[in-house]
């Protein structure tokens, strides 16, 4: 049986441009898995914003969940809209101690995937704290450039 010589063809291509195209083809696989992982970033990165938003209403930390904030900030129907955080810090009780004790169902509440781009929670009204299956207080989240932000109010009956 002969050695084969590496310089030589092997199914017509040397053994140069077999290693020339594994190494083109690695650079495609290499960019599809980066391309696809923002994705998988952007779901993981909501489990930790939904931690910090979470542990920042139960504190009633204004400043901090302010950051997180997308304005305007969409409010129920009839209700004018947050336009900055000026308005958000003078409104944040109407906002998650109004209709719902947002710190109270955030305690319970998973958050609920509607989309790559959006989550949400449904709270019930806080005379019912307990009546998870009435649920209409809905608390919506969207991922923007900037990452992560709670974009909005709405009571879904209205």
């Amino acid at each position: 049986m002969k050695s084969h010589d590496s310089n030589r063809p092997v199914f017509g291509v040397s053994a140069f441009a077999f290693h020339h195209a594994f190494r083109r083809r690695g650079w495609l696989a290499l960019i599809l898995i980066l391309l696809f992982l923002p994705k998988t970033f952007a779901q993981n990165d909501f489990s930790a914003f939904w931690k910090k938003f979470k542990n920042a209403v139960v504190a009633s930390d204004k400043a901090a969940v302010a950051e997180v904030t997308k304005f305007p900030l969409s409010m129920p129907y009839g209700v004018k809209a947050v336009k900055n955080k000026e308005s958000f810090l003078r409104r944040y009780d109407e906002i998650f101690k109004g209709e719902a004790n947002a710190a109270q169902c955030f305690a319970k509440a998973e958050p609920q995937k509607e989309s790559a781009q959006r989550y949400e929670i449904y709270c019930p009204f806080k005379g019912t704290p307990n009546d998870m299956e009435n649920a209409p207080i809905r608390f919506m989240f969207e991922l923007t450039k900037a990452g992560w932000r709670f974009a909005g109010l709405d009571n879904i009956n209205e």
